[in-house]
């Protein structure tokens, strides 16, 4: 039944415009809904999600919050808004993470609680589209009057809730409604109308997704108009007395004169989706040397090692270039979910594995070291330092990072797989078995690995094909070994991928080993936070001293004669290599940065001193940016 219904709700994208297809990328996406995925890495953070995560943001949002009572009072046009006026994106986003996780895990009660949802927030829009509780219930004649109240934002993410729950579903009503309110919104602002400059991007990417699964180029056009609109002096949060910062809202310049990253983390980087994906459909944009340029900015200068961005607390973002402290650290979880999809869009664009290596290193530290192993608690910011005062929470006030967890997981299938007219792209290192467009047949592929704590990797195409098949090597590899069929393979990898062409027959195995030592990290000098300081990493995985496994975390050093042991341990926060150090003859304990904060309280640490009188030689530096 499941799979009748896929193929049904595949021809019905078809129908609707699905087959827009993006010609800027030099990759395609292979959409998570054709991979299963089977590995001991993700597979219990998949399960947690369905078991906990979801559970934790329903009962979060229909009954320990007023955020689904909002949507009721509105529909009968009394009661008061509860809690921040932009509450209705969380319900958005989770309501997309039950989308998604439906897809690979029905299940008829989640189904039918997101149709409860839907027809709630269906009751509460408007005659003329226009769907915000906060606005709804405070005064409809202060709509639009502050570009910062998220009316935009709320509406992307209705667009994204309504476009995962069709895709899954085949189901129209959260899809219609969202469409109505876009369809609200042309109709106020644009080419000749009301000029706007949303405060928080996020509409123009959901737009891009309206028109991928409408066809209606008018989304498309309605997005690329936005995204013009930054720069020109439109912006304003006051009818009175406007506080506009320009800087802190990526509205000082107009978006492809961008030179450097400012402002607000998450906002930027859903600023940056949103131009990848209007420049993937329309030509002459001039994004994408933009976006190169402010990549450039963000990763090598702005940059944490877990790949966390914002390093402030005050703008919740950038301040100046390697600024980079830890213990007030910001790192928002939501903007390290924010560098996953813009690196991921980056790398379709470009086929470079630079900004795979981004991604992997963002979604292995900084991503879920947001969310606790049991998957019930979450972390908004996510420091580097800690005195044991730093802890998840059930949920926030702003529970924009809960959400936003809630809808990554089940999509992680999204970023494993590329093609491309004349290749197969693998990466990412995750078991699973997916099925894979080829022409006009199917490409049936599976993956066996137990990354990230080994470097081996077996990848069997179950199909022939005549594609190459396209393997990165990672930026933090030094040495690694590729086999097809048993047989040793040279490869001199081009843009950080390993390419292998020949006809492939059903059954091939190509194997690749990826040696994995312990690595001592500087950052860059220019780094004052971390002068004197190394940090440890295996593979893509990011490791930090925690008080639970050691004495006193202060008293760790490092040495360039620090030797270390790893051991897989299968009872510590749910199976981890751990390291084990020696410094003259002082030992510690070193466990991977995204399980802190999963025990008991106590101090940690990434970046870890070097023994007194000792530095690192520049030529002996090993950075971890790509």
């Amino acid at each position: 039944m499941k799979d009748i219904r896929i193929l049904f709700i595949s021809v019905l994208l078809a129908c609707c415009g699905q087959a827009c297809l993006a010609q800027g990328k030099a990759i395609e996406q292979v959409d998570f809904s054709n991979v299963r995925i089977n590995d001991s890495f993700w597979s219990p953070q998949l399960k947690k999600n369905v078991e906990a995560t979801i559970p934790v943001c329903i009962d979060q949002i229909e009954n320990k919050t007023d955020r689904i009572k909002n949507y009721e009072n509105a529909a009968r046009g009394q009661g008061k808004h509860s809690g921040i006026f932009f509450d209705d994106s969380d319900v958005y986003k989770a309501m997309e993470g039950y989308a998604y996780s439906l897809i690979n895990h029905p299940d008829a009660k989640l189904e039918a609680k997101v149709d409860e949802w839907t027809d709630k927030i269906a009751a509460a829009q408007q005659s003329d589209g226009y769907l915000n509780t906060y606005y709804t219930l405070t005064g409809l004649d202060k709509r639009w009057t502050n570009m910062d109240k998220h009316e935009m934002y709320c509406a992307g993410h209705l667009l994204e809730a309504g476009v995962a729950y069709f895709k899954a579903t085949g189901k129209r009503k959260l899809l219609d409604v969202g469409q109505r309110m876009a369809d609200y919104m042309m109709s106020v602002f644009g080419e000749g109308k009301r000029h706007w400059v949303p405060g928080h991007e996020e509409i123009e990417l959901a737009l891009v997704k309206l028109y991928e699964v409408t066809g209606q180029k008018k989304y498309l056009d309605f997005a690329y108009w936005l995204l013009e609109q930054r720069g020109h002096g439109y912006g304003s949060n006051d009818p009175v007395n406007n506080t506009w910062n320009p800087i802190y809202y990526q509205d000082h310049t107009p978006v492809r004169e961008y030179t450097s990253i400012t402002g607000h983390a998450v906002r930027a980087m859903y600023l940056f989706c949103g131009m990848a994906d209007v420049a993937a459909y329309i030509p002459g944009t001039g994004y994408l040397p933009t976006l190169e340029t402010m990549w450039d900015d963000v990763v090598r200068r702005n940059m944490y090692i877990t790949g966390g961005i914002g390093s402030s607390r005050h703008n919740e973002g950038f301040t100046a270039d390697y600024d980079l402290p830890n213990k007030s650290a910001y790192c928002e979880t939501c903007a390290s979910i924010g560098m996953v999809y813009w690196n991921h869009r980056m790398n379709e664009f470009t086929g470079e594995g630079r900004y795979a290596d981004v991604m992997e290193r963002a979604m292995y530290n900084g991503v879920i070291s947001g969310i606790s192993l049991e998957g019930d608690k979450f972390f908004y910011v996510n420091p580097l330092e800690s005195d044991g005062d730093h802890h998840r929470q059930e949920w926030y006030g702003c529970a924009c990072c809960p959400s936003n967890v809630c809808r990554f997981i089940p999509s992680l299938g999204s970023y494993i797989y590329g093609t491309s007219k004349d290749a197969l792209w693998i990466n990412l290192f995750i078991g699973n078995e997916a099925t894979i467009k080829d022409g006009k047949r199917d490409l049936r592929v599976a993956m066996e690995t137990n990354y990230p704590w080994k470097g081996h990797t077996t990848i069997t195409l179950k199909d022939k094909t005549k594609k190459a098949v396209k393997v990165r090597i990672p930026g933090w590899c030094k040495k690694y070994q590729l086999k097809v069929n048993g047989n040793a393979v040279e490869c001199t990898p081009v843009n950080g991928y390993a390419s292998i062409s020949r006809r492939w027959k059903a059954g091939d195995k190509i194997e690749v080993d990826f040696d994995m030592p312990v690595m001592k990290i500087a950052a860059d000098e220019r780094v004052k936070a971390d002068e004197g300081c190394l940090a440890v990493q295996r593979g893509p995985v990011v490791y930090c001293a925690e008080q639970a496994d050691n004495t006193n975390v202060d008293d760790i050093r490092l040495s360039a004669t620090t030797s270390f042991n790893t051991m897989f341990d299968s009872t510590l926060l749910g199976g981890v290599v751990k390291i084990f150090g020696s410094t003259q003859k002082r030992g510690f304990t070193l466990i991977p940065y995204y399980a802190w904060d999963n025990r008991e309280a106590g101090k940690m640490k990434v970046w870890l001193p070097l023994l007194d009188g000792e530095s690192i030689p520049t030529n002996q530096r090993q950075t971890y940016l790509p």
